[in-house]
């Protein structure tokens, strides 16, 4: 089915005619509509069409009321202050215009068939290294982007660039070596959480054992250094051993994606080592093409609005004076690798605030070489960090990072507390007590991080997140639990729209929301900004506690066709937050 057009479009259009038939001249003029708490729709765009006519703006507003015809859409235009018009529409336009989206499977979301191809790098945790609250923000919001571009038409590829390469593999594995059984676990059945737990254990503890050994021992340091030097070579030996080190890793990786609810497979992980095959090559092209210079002995690029504290130039170094490569070179030939192969026309990198002008100047480089331009871009969705309660960023009482598995483990644990308490009035079995707890615990911690915009640091408290109250997911599901348990309510009666009712306000105002659902989505999807599409959906929720306090649908019993209409509201009201907040990675259980 096509999209639907919104209320808005549709009152676009007709003022664009009005405009088109009163003043010629300013046929192409925008309207500038936007929603208005004076009318349902308030138009600006006179005020400035005056300035550049050198007319009135008040008789210009009426001379364009008075050219648009009578029609089902407009019920009122009034000429307000300095030429504002406000505009009301018609019920019977809101309830036809909500049942078209009703009728269609994608709520009349705009589906663009040939959007282009975005590479989505976000997820990005280290071999050897246990993930902690710092990854929570890359995962949530790249996730989520994941599902938003795909849902709007976009092609997309997810790329988790994991740290996989770097001199302390040389470490590692020489120990592994020469200790072959340290890395030895036995999956015991008890499932991906046990033996991811149990992979990163060991993976720890090797870790320690071989920093201890390389601290203390120079003869293994010197084995350890020359381990590197084979694992670059490729020796069969040492890449075998590197492999099963990150498929160790890899163990662990899954099962902490598995307790956020997200789907990771083999394909979308490209670590570092996965652009080593490139990296002489980018080098060699920067270096012939003038993009990158010889800087004593470094291979540099140099930009003239980047300067360090002393206020000389500060480069990016491609290729260290050694011969070595920084994650320059990799990210460059991350970008070669998505633009002429994967064939991106968007690079999108979720990837913490601190890193933005490393990300700069990648970019930069890469426009010069030719492989940003005006037809592939690359952006940088930059997040800022998780802090604690006290404003700070976020510690154990230790003073140690806090553990992600540790987080997620202790939101489940209050979500479902909180879902225990309800559980007996709606009779959940102990099952589903779990099961929801475990959907309303992690959709706590995702909703918490989407509802901020990325580029804000936000708090971390439980508490707040997992509350019935506020701008909370749970919030948000309760709501669609609450929606869906109404029509175990509704015996014979069934949703069906009737534009031939008048609406109530809080019916107006719901259904003038539901409508906004497609625009939303699409500022959301342009714009990298989940925060948008969460802000619009706890408003949704809002409207529909309003119309649920004021509208009876069940009891007292309205009439018949009245009814039908309000669980017609129900109806869409719980099909959009379903929709929205998959579209955040979240579940709304049928019952809580």
């Amino acid at each position: 089915m096509a999209s639907v057009p919104s209320l808005a479009s549709t009152v676009q259009q007709r003022l664009a005619d009005g405009l088109s038939a009163a003043l010629p001249e300013a046929a192409s003029a925008d309207p500038l509509l936007r929603r208005s708490d004076r009318a349902d729709f308030q138009a600006n765009g006179i005020l400035a069409l005056a300035k550049q006519l050198k007319g009135n703006p008040r008789e210009l507003a009426t001379k364009v009321v008075d050219a648009i015809p009578a029609n089902d859409v407009l019920k009122e235009i009034e000429v307000s202050g300095p030429g504002f018009l406000n505009i009301t529409v018609t019920d019977s336009a809101i309830v036809e215009t909500l049942a078209a989206r009703a009728a269609d499977a994608r709520l009349g979301v705009p589906f663009n068939e040939s959007a282009g191809t975005t590479v989505i790098d976000y997820a990005q945790p280290n071999v050897a290294k246990e993930m902690h609250v710092g990854h929570l923000r890359s995962a949530v919001i790249g996730a989520a982007m994941v599902e938003i571009l795909e849902f709007t038409g976009e092609s997309v590829v997810r790329r988790h660039h994991i740290g996989d390469w770097g001199t302390q593999f040389g470490m590692l594995i020489q120990y592994l070596i020469e200790h072959p059984h340290e890395l030895d676990h036995k999956a015991d059945g008890e499932g991906a959480d046990a033996s991811g737990e149990e992979a990163m254990s060991n993976l720890n503890r090797l870790y320690k054992a071989s920093r201890t050994l390389f601290d203390s021992d120079e003869e293994f340091k010197t084995r350890a250094r020359a381990r590197v030097v084979d694992l670059q070579a490729g020796e069969p030996e040492t890449l075998a051993l590197w492999q099963r080190f990150v498929d160790e890793s890899k163990i662990y990786f899954y099962s902490v994606f598995e307790k956020l609810d997200m789907d990771i497979d083999d394909p979308d992980i490209v670590g570092e080592s996965g652009y080593n095959d490139m990296l002489a090559e980018t080098c060699r092209i920067l270096e012939e093409s003038g993009v990158a210079v010889r800087s004593e002995g470094a291979l540099c690029v140099f930009f003239d609005d980047v300067k360090g504290p002393d206020g000389n130039p500060t480069p990016l170094i491609v290729q260290k004076s050694d011969g070595g490569f920084g994650y320059a070179a990799t990210d460059l030939s991350a970008i070669r690798d998505r633009v002429q192969n994967l064939k991106a026309t968007s690079l999108l990198y979720v990837v913490d605030a601190r890193q933005s002008l490393h990300f700069k100047m990648v970019f930069e480089t890469a426009r010069r070489a030719g492989w940003l331009n005006d037809d592939v871009k690359a952006v940088q969705l930059a997040f800022g960090t998780v802090l604690g309660k006290d404003g700070k960023p976020f510690k154990t009482r230790e003073g140690e990072t806090v553990r992600l598995v540790d987080l997620l483990d202790e939101a489940v644990d209050r979500a479902t507390t909180v879902v225990r308490e309800k559980a007996e009035k709606v009779g959940l079995s102990e099952s589903e007590i779990v099961e929801n707890g475990r959907f309303v615990g992690i959709g706590a911690v995702k909703y918490a991080d989407l509802s901020a915009s990325a580029a804000r640091d936000y708090k971390f408290d439980l508490d707040q997140m997992v509350s019935l109250n506020g701008d909370t997911s749970v919030y948000l599901q309760y709501a669609y639990a609450r929606i869906r348990s109404i029509f175990g309510k509704a015996g014979d009666r069934t949703p069906l729209a009737h534009p031939e009712l008048e609406l109530a306000p809080a019916e107006r105002a719901l259904g003038l929301h539901l409508d906004q659902f497609g625009e939303v989505i699409s500022e959301t999807a342009a714009e990298y900004a989940p925060h948008k599409l969460a802000a619009y959906l706890y408003q949704l929720a809002s409207l529909y506690t309003t119309f649920y306090d004021q509208c009876p649908v069940i009891k007292p019993e309205p009439a018949q066709e009245v009814a039908e209409n309000r669980l017609f509201l129900c109806d869409l009201t719980a099909r959009t937050l379903h929709q929205g907040m998959a579209l955040l990675g979240i579940r709304t259980p049928e019952r809580l």
